[in-house]
């Protein structure tokens, strides 16, 4: 190996670790705010990648009517547990309308500009704004029954929302994968490496997440009862945070984070309908180097796996995701001896 291969290595592997670094803050997210190791993560992405291809061929893309089905069944809890604990019907409908208009509305735009193939742009838009609506939903119908529940029982139920958008994705998409156009066309020579736009957007798109997110945490007030909800639950709904809100808001975010991911990675690889499920657990383990708590350390553990990746495929290309998933391992170990034991939370 010479300089000018392990310079494009390099950059291969942080380009790859850049998207990583998405869905390990994602995670990382998700776990301090609800408990939740939440591993369909990945499922976002193949969704929101898929839902930009099918837009390009001009049809609805089957992730609006599963939209459109998970909103019905939200709403009809929510109402649900209105007459539960009111019986006035003036609530009831009030709580079934505030859970299915973003719904609709998204969805409706959706299927309506559809058959149009408007720019790129518009159709980069139109996916994220539909995946990240199966933010809240995901959290009302499989996890805001069982908040209080065990961190072991939640991770059960992840697992069975993984298959369960799995499946639905085969049934939506097929098993055809797809390719998308890149958002920007520029090619040019740095020494031995030719960067590409596509690349450029990345790197600039992880940045701005990352600036955007501190100054959400740091300075908007939801942000702060975010970060209060993740630093004491308990206190946090004494304080009158709820935690239900808090919960949907924070998938909301985890659901636009995959989205994203899904539009980066789609010009450079072909997603299948499972697709996700490596490339989330590829984020999990960005988070797990993070400690589940740390977001620099989750950015910084994307971009070291990425690059071990990167040279890993190189090396021995057909070991490349079992060298990714040991690096986990002894990060297990050195946590497990250094870090504080304690029973199930309280």
């Amino acid at each position: 190996m010479d300089l000018s291969i392990a310079s494009i290595l390099l950059l291969d592997g942080l380009t790859n670790g850049a998207v990583y670094a998405l869905l390990g803050l994602a995670t990382v997210l998700v776990f301090t705010v609800t408990r939740v190791i939440f591993i369909p993560q990945g499922e976002f992405v193949a969704y929101g990648a898929l839902t930009l291809a099918i837009l390009q061929t001009g049809k609805v893309p089957g992730t609006v009517w599963l939209l459109m089905i998970l909103a019905l069944v939200a709403a009809l809890m929510d109402m649900s547990a209105e007459w539960h604990h009111h019986h006035r019907a003036a609530r009831v409908l009030k709580a079934g309308l505030r859970t299915l208009a973003i719904p609709v509305v998204v969805a409706g735009i959706t299927a309506f500009a559809a058959p149009y193939r408007l720019h790129l742009a518009i159709q980069a838009l139109l996916s994220v704004a539909v995946v990240t609506a199966y933010g809240p939903l995901v959290y009302r119908v499989a996890y805001q029954s069982l908040a209080g529940a065990s961190s072991l029982v939640l991770l059960i139920v992840s697992v069975g929302v993984h298959f369960t958008m799995t499946g639905l994705g085969l049934l939506f998409f097929g098993a055809e994968g797809f390719r998308n156009p890149p958002f920007w066309e520029l090619r040019f020579n740095l020494g031995p490496v030719t960067v590409s736009g596509q690349t450029i957007i990345i790197g600039v798109t992880l940045l701005a997440l990352v600036v955007l997110l501190w100054l959400f945490f740091e300075r908007a007030l939801y942000g702060k009862a975010l970060r209060a909800t993740a630093v004491n639950r308990l206190g946090a709904r004494l304080m009158g945070i709820s935690s239900q809100t808090a919960g949907q808001m924070t998938f909301a975010m985890a659901a636009l984070i995959g989205a994203l991911s899904g539009l980066l990675i789609g010009p450079s690889t072909t997603v299948f309908y499972d697709s996700g499920f490596l490339i989330g657990l590829k984020g999990f383990v960005a988070a797990v180097v993070g400690g589940l708590a740390s977001y620099p350390g989750a950015v910084l553990g994307a971009l070291f796996v990425g690059v071990v990746e990167s040279f890993g495929s190189f090396w021995a290309s057909a070991f490349k995701e079992v060298i990714v998933f040991t690096i986990i391992l002894p990060v297990l170990l050195v946590r497990s001896l250094t870090g504080a034991h304690s029973d199930e939370e309280h």
